[in-house]
C-alpha cells in the first residue's frame, strides 16, 4: 500500500451495521477508514498496521497524547472506504478513478487487518462491498489523516 489513505478516529465505541445486522463492533479504541489506490501493494500493509497500532493519540496521565491504542488496551474497527480517493478538484461530483477496484482493494484491506491482529490488536471489521452504516462516538474528538 504505497499511498494508502486512512482516517483514524479515536472513539468511545463504534459499530458497523449491514442490512440491520451489526457485523462488527468495538468499545474504546480506534475506528479506521481505509482507502486503497491502484499503486498500493501488500508490502505496506504491515507499515500501516504498525503506524495505527503505535499511533500516540491517547492521553497519558498528564493529559498529553502520548499513548497508543496498544498501550491503552483499545480495540480497532476497520472499515473499507474507497471514497477516501474521491477527487473533487473538478466539478461537484467526485471522481473515483484513483480508487482500486474491489478485486485489488479487498485483499489489501484483509492484509491490513491480518497485520493488526498479528501485532496483538482486537480487530472488528465491516463487510466489504456492502452498504454499511457506521455508528461511532468520537472520543475528543480526535480524527487523524494518515498516508503511508
Amino acid at each position: 500500500m504505497a499511498d494508502v489513505r486512512a482516517l483514524v478516529q479515536r472513539v468511545r465505541r463504534a459499530a458497523v451495521t449491514v442490512d440491520g445486522e451489526v457485523v462488527g463492533s468495538i468499545g474504546a479504541g480506534l475506528c479506521v477508514l481505509v482507502g486503497v489506490t491502484h499503486a498500493d501493494d501488500a508490502a505496506a500493509a504491515d507499515r500501516l498496521a504498525a503506524k495505527v497500532w503505535n499511533l500516540r493519540c491517547f492521553d497519558d496521565d498528564a493529559g498529553a497524547m502520548n499513548r497508543s491504542v496498544a498501550e491503552v488496551g483499545g480495540e480497532v474497527l476497520v472499515v473499507s472506504q474507497f471514497t477516501l480517493y474521491g477527487d473533487t478538484r473538478k466539478g461537484r461530483r467526485p471522481s473515483y478513478v484513483d480508487a482500486a477496484r474491489p478485486e485489488q482493494a479487498e485483499p489489501l484491506c484483509e492484509a491490513f487487518v491480518g497485520a493488526l491482529r498479528a501485532l496483538g490488536a482486537h480487530v472488528a471489521t465491516g463487510r466489504f462491498r456492502t452498504h454499511m452504516e457506521v455508528d461511532l462516538v468520537n472520543d475528543g474528538p480526535v480524527t487523524l489523516s494518515l498516508e503511508v
